[in-house]
């Protein structure tokens, strides 16, 4: 697979979303979307990354953009995670992996010596034409869904 860049169209995906029902990228052509992958629902950092997008979820609206959020938890732990945190940003299944890999993003990772595969903390900004106008690799939380907003803003 080879690694996406700005400029290439975003990969499709059909997946279960929180709440029930399937969401499609295809079924946003028209608005930005800010899609960041995270590695496990109610974990310290993709509840503060998760935290962080809701927070700002009206003024993304407010720049054209819908922000979802997707890591290969069920649609059930979804749910949990979404109402435990009181969260506003949609979030899409993805169990069998699929987009996680036609992103790019379920990689080989370390942790004290253990190799194991999992999610890289990215996300991506498409256009309304579904073009990647963005992209931010292994993200670091603290200030990551502010410096998204603004790009979301300008694009």
């Amino acid at each position: 697979m080879t690694e996406l860049s700005a400029g290439d169209n975003a990969p499709d995906f059909e997946l279960p979303r929180d709440g029930g029902g399937e969401l499609s990228l295809t079924s946003l052509r028209g608005q930005k979307v800010v899609l960041y992958f995270y590695p496990k629902d109610d974990t310290s950092g993709c509840t503060a990354e998760s935290i962080d997008f809701s927070a700002l979820k009206s003024d993304f609206e407010k720049a054209g953009a819908i922000v979802l959020g997707m890591s290969p938890d069920s649609v059930k732990s979804h749910d949990k995670f979404k109402t435990k945190h009181k969260l506003a940003v949609e979030l899409v299944a993805d169990e069998e992996r699929k987009a996680l890999e036609s992103y790019g993003v379920w990689t080989e990772k370390s942790m004290y010596g253990r190799k194991y595969m999992g999610v890289e903390r990215t996300t991506f900004l498409i256009g309304s034409d579904g073009r990647i106008a963005r992209i931010w690799r292994k993200v670091k939380v603290p200030g990551h869904a502010a410096e998204v907003l603004e790009a979301a803003r300008a694009l």
